[in-house]
């Protein structure tokens, strides 16, 4: 793996950032690399009945979760202040990325691929290439990639495998575990069968000898071969 001393994983939701770039964190971190989960918006209680008391209660949770998820991660987390009804215009998100990826000094960034079955997933996908192709433009050498998720799969072609050893997988799954959706306390997705066959799968696809991860490269962007 190249060098990266400052890796952002930028997720539309509570637990995207930590699927997308999860992986890598816990190979970078070990290089001593500083990764930070990014989370656009954080979501509410889906009973229109309930209370600004309990909404709140439901967000302060939502946020620990972020937050330990991260930790298990070696990584930190912060949360963009929007909610999913006030999501920002591609220009404004996008001009605030480009500015946080130069203040911290981001050499790479990973997000969601743009064929997704979520608009706000679509969303970040288009405002952090549009950022990170404005650096690019003016000589920076940030890279971007997209990770894998059951959400974002319509056209995303695996380019680059990454294998996680057994700790690597533990301890991804250590924070993923920390959220309550992953864990089947929300909704009804397999996410524990899922992931864990999705490895496997991987692994076969690229005849490689463990748990296996894919990412797919920025092409609108990276003008050579790596």
């Amino acid at each position: 793996m190249s060098e990266v001393k400052r890796v952002v994983s930028i997720g539309a939701h509570s637990l995207d950032a930590e699927l997308l770039g999860g992986p890598l964190f816990v190979k970078y971190s070990k290089q001593g690399a500083k990764c930070t989960c990014m989370h656009v918006t954080q979501g509410r209680l889906e009973d229109p009945n309930a209370t600004k008391e309990e909404n709140d209660a439901y967000l302060k949770d939502l946020l620990s979760q972020n937050n330990r998820a991260a930790s298990k991660l070696g990584a930190d987390s912060m949360w963009l202040g929007y909610v999913s009804n006030n999501m920002p215009s591609t220009e404004e998100f996008a001009k605030r990325l480009e500015e946080y990826f130069v203040e911290e000094k981001v050499d790479l960034v990973i997000t969601h691929w743009r064929g997704s079955m979520h608009p706000r997933h679509i969303n970040t996908h288009d405002a952090v290439t549009n950022a990170v192709k404005r650096l690019r433009e003016k000589g920076s050498t940030i890279r971007l990639m997209y990770g894998e998720t059951f959400e974002d799969l319509v056209g995303f072609i695996p380019q680059a495998y990454f294998v996680l050893n057994e700790e690597e997988v533990k301890q991804w799954y250590e924070g993923l575990n920390e959220y309550q959706v992953f864990r089947g306390k929300v909704n009804d997705f397999p996410y524990q069968q899922y992931y864990p066959t999705n490895g496997k799968v991987r692994m076969i696809e690229s005849n490689s000898n463990g748990y296996t991860v894919c990412y797919m490269y920025a092409s609108l962007i990276e003008n050579r071969l790596w």
